[in-house]
């Protein structure tokens, strides 16, 4: 659904002023402006009055805004459940009756000029094929223009993103790389882990994407891992988690760590509570949903770290970490976690944090739940 002339929709509720176009100006009063009451495009307003105006009609309309994502709204009737996402003039909605979704078009139809877009096939970047038998989301589109935009879709098939004996290191000897360039590559690779965790092995496999069958339970489990690296110059790690819904992945981090480890278990127990704080997250988002977890599963290759987050005596091992990486204690103790001890070889998180061989890189990677495009 596409709401069209958006941000005129918008209402203002602070005073601004603008000029009077050229062409239009009045002869008698030139130096005059015009007062807003609803907003223009090109303000900075705009967008924040369209979705007030917008969440306001949602709310009247016996909508509830989600609990944390304030851009999703939900109306139950009965045992059926209507959901809606709200992406500035793009609106995606869904429900487990079909009725509900022809109410609510004709719902907004009474207030905005729509325009319907159909089923969802394609959104920001994301293809979206729905089958009978569950949906499959991939950017192969997407990863084709972004080759294209930086001359690379020429360049040679590579079997893993990443050699396993690299070290990751300073190079003082190689020019400086030009910035804007390098900027707007990270900004493509970013976006373009909206549907896959691999996003340095592209050019073999832009079909790739993520397969949710229509039979799949909702269980929520995680996995989270550190690793150094190889780097020389410092104790900074890099640390991956992942969580699962049943057995199909559905969020997942990989980023350096912001402060310096001094030992492999402090840098394994800073990312196991990074992840349990994702994990958190995802509960309260599900909850909207109707899904209520308790003691949700984090696995991870450390016994340290497992003896860590269950000893409630703080001693000269861990009293120099920083206070705000113990709440995963807390959780611990409250029963909203669960810490559990996964073997190397069946540990998820390595995908998000080494340089693997071809043989586990595939293994992890289907254990992600990520195939090609089902035809």
């Amino acid at each position: 659904m596409d709401v069209k002339s958006t941000f005129l929709n918008g209402v203002l509720h602070e005073e601004v002023y603008v000029a009077q176009p050229e062409g239009f100006v009045d002869p008698h009063h030139p130096d005059h402006v015009y007062v807003l009451d609803k907003a223009l495009y090109g303000l900075k307003q705009a967008p924040r009055a369209w979705y007030d105006t917008l969440t306001k009609f949602l709310l009247a309309s016996g909508f509830k805004k989600g609990t944390i994502d304030t851009t999703l709204f939900l109306k139950r009737q009965g045992e059926d459940l209507i959901l809606i996402q709200i992406y500035v003039d793009d609106i995606i909605f869904g429900s487990t009756n079909p009725k509900f979704c022809k109410n609510f078009s004709k719902i907004m139809e009474t207030k905005f000029e729509m325009s319907m877009m159909g089923e969802l096939n394609f959104f920001l970047g994301l293809q979206v094929k729905q089958l009978p038998e569950g949906i499959f989301i991939n950017q192969a589109k997407y990863i084709k223009d972004m080759l294209r935009k930086f001359n690379m879709s020429d360049s040679s098939i590579m079997k893993t993103p990443m050699a396993t004996g690299t070290l990751l290191d300073v190079d003082l000897s190689s020019k400086s790389a030009d910035q804007k360039v390098y900027r707007s590559m990270i900004g493509f690779l970013l976006y373009l882990t909206a549907s896959r965790p691999n996003i340095i092995y592209l050019k073999g496999t832009p079909d790739l994407g993520l397969w949710y069958p229509n039979d799949s339970c909702f269980d929520l489990t995680a996995f989270t891992d550190a690793d150094h690296a190889g780097c020389k110059l410092d104790r900074k790690s890099t640390y991956g988690s992942c969580q699962f819904i049943e057995d199909k992945l559905v969020s997942w981090t990989s980023k350096k760590q912001n402060s310096v480890s001094t030992s492999t278990v402090e840098a394994e127990y800073v990312a196991a509570t990074s992840c349990c704080s994702q994990v958190l997250w995802m509960k309260t988002q599900l909850r909207d949903f109707g899904y209520n977890y308790r003691r949700v599963p984090i696995y991870c290759d450390s016994k340290s770290i497992i003896a860590i987050t269950s000893n409630p005596v703080q001693h000269s091992k861990t009293k120099h970490i920083d206070v705000c990486h113990h709440f995963i204690k807390d959780h611990v103790e409250k029963g909203d976690i669960e810490m559990h001890f996964v073997q190397t070889d069946f540990q998820l998180a390595d995908l998000f944090t080494k340089p693997l061989d071809e043989k586990r890189f595939k293994f992890l990677i289907s254990k992600l739940g990520m195939l090609n495009m089902p035809s």
